[in-house]
């Protein structure tokens, strides 16, 4: 009973003693941006296995009208879908994306991605740390560290993956960051955090434990008056604690209406799916969670279609209507206005096939797909082009450092300052490369 009430004036007097010292106690305390922001936050959505360009955002005639010729690298492969416009951008969508293609007004759409590499290992990293080829930090981390949490009882950074995507828990680490700024990964199941119920009972015993805890650290603390490092611990333990308290009642879905549930696509009740996903997302947005990527499969049975260019279809239906919904729920709750929302993949697939009874693609880093929309950006247009079968970027290339540098930019962060000490030299999330995307800003 003790322990409850002692905690946090214990916490607040650590911290202020640090604080008159000038050493850093909370890497997780609110940071100002470089500049004033656009978004205060990123719903991050990945799609694991490489989409097809050709096949759901990027249009080719040329390539239906050349269907089954041989060209220098393979035989042209019509899509399997055919696209329509919609809205008042007349943007064309596939239709094996009809509830995405009713938000193209909402959507900065970027066909000019370039990705650095062939492989889903590589360009998985690539896309989330921008290094192909060493461990960094995830963008997640690198927001994190760059701006600090705005609610102390959740974590900055929260990845809902039902499965291990390629490259596995590197995806969401925060490497040479201060661990703190880690992506916690959350499953879709009855409990969705590990250990979030406290396993001793009562509860009040538990909080007992922490108040004798908190008291041994204070003193280690007095005697230890250079460690920066322990109150830091400190608050590890009281973000635990409060996400315990806070956490499970993200998760219970059961007050959102019938109406919400239908909006995901979702039965009630349901605790599995990119509809609970997507809503969790929303949920987890709302209570001021900085960083929240959402990865739709795993490093199998995801969209990395070989054999059939159907597999398409389970993998578009898996999320279509999911983010219509998200998109839709946002943009109704007035939040669309200071989040950002990304869409992206690791790279596209080839618009041609060695032989031409393949019903596949292959993988193709050359030319891909990915869209933003929200806070800041320019809404309802087309960003960039690629060739008349989609080889190769033919306008206004956009690599991944650019997209990076672009989504920091919006939550007004300057991806050259923001950087971190680690062997001898500052590292960035951009690496030495990397241009803000001008044409897709409001």
């Amino acid at each position: 009973m003790g322990g409850s009430l002692l905690l946090p004036g214990v916490i607040a007097e650590l911290l202020a003693t640090d604080a008159a010292r000038g050493l850093i106690v909370d890497p997780l305390a609110p940071r100002e941006p470089h500049f004033q922001p656009k978004a205060k936050r990123v719903i991050f959505l990945y799609m694991s296995g490489g989409v097809s360009h050709v096949d759901t955002l990027d249009p080719k005639p040329r390539l239906i009208a050349d269907h089954g010729k041989k060209g220098p690298r393979g035989y042209y492969k019509r899509p399997n879908w055919d696209f329509h416009t919609h809205g008042q951008s007349g943007i064309e969508v596939s239709e094996i994306l009809p509830n995405m293609a009713r938000c193209v007004d909402d959507l900065a759409l970027i066909r000019s991605m370039r990705a650095d590499h062939g492989n889903h290992f590589e360009a998985t990293l690539g896309i989330h740390s921008g290094s192909v080829t060493f461990t960094r930090p995830s963008i997640g981390s690198w927001v994190s560290y760059g701006l600090g949490t705005g609610n102390r009882n959740l974590p900055s950074y929260v990845v809902l993956a039902p499965y291990l995507p390629y490259a596995g828990e590197q995806v969401w680490s925060a490497d040479f960051l201060p661990a703190c700024h880690q992506g916690v990964r959350v499953l879709p199941r009855n409990e969705p955090i590990a250990n979030l119920k406290p396993r001793v009972q009562p509860a009040s015993w538990q909080e007992e434990e922490l108040g004798l805890l908190q008291s041994l650290n204070r003193r280690h603390q007095q005697k230890r008056a250079t460690d920066p490092l322990l109150a830091a611990r400190i608050r590890s333990f009281e973000t635990a604690f409060g996400m315990q308290m806070e956490a499970p009642e993200v998760f219970d879905l059961s007050r959102e209406t019938d109406a919400t549930h239908n909006l995901y696509g979702m039965e009630r009740g349901a605790k599995f799916g990119f509809g609970w996903q997507c809503l969790v997302a929303r949920r987890l947005i709302e209570r001021d969670v900085r960083f929240v990527e959402l990865i739709d499969a795993g490093s199998s049975g995801n969209w990395d279609s070989h054999k059939d260019m159907d597999e398409h279809r389970r993998m578009a239906l898996n999320v279509d209507r999911p983010i219509y919904g998200l998109l839709t729920d946002l943009k109704q709750r007035g939040l669309l206005e200071d989040t950002l929302v990304v869409w992206t993949t690791e790279f596209g697939r080839t618009p041609f096939v060695e032989n031409p009874e393949n019903l596949g693609r292959e993988h193709h880093a050359g030319a891909y797909s990915s869209w933003l929309a929200g806070a800041g950006v320019r809404p309802g247009i087309v960003y960039g082009r690629s060739d008349d079968y989609g080889i190769d970027v033919a306008e206004n290339p956009v690599t991944v450092n650019d997209f990076h540098a672009t989504i920091l930019h919006l939550l007004g962060l300057n991806h050259e300052r923001l950087t971190f000490r680690h062997a001898g030299r500052d590292f960035r999330l951009t690496n030495v490369a990397g241009n803000v995307v001008t044409g897709v800003l409001g």
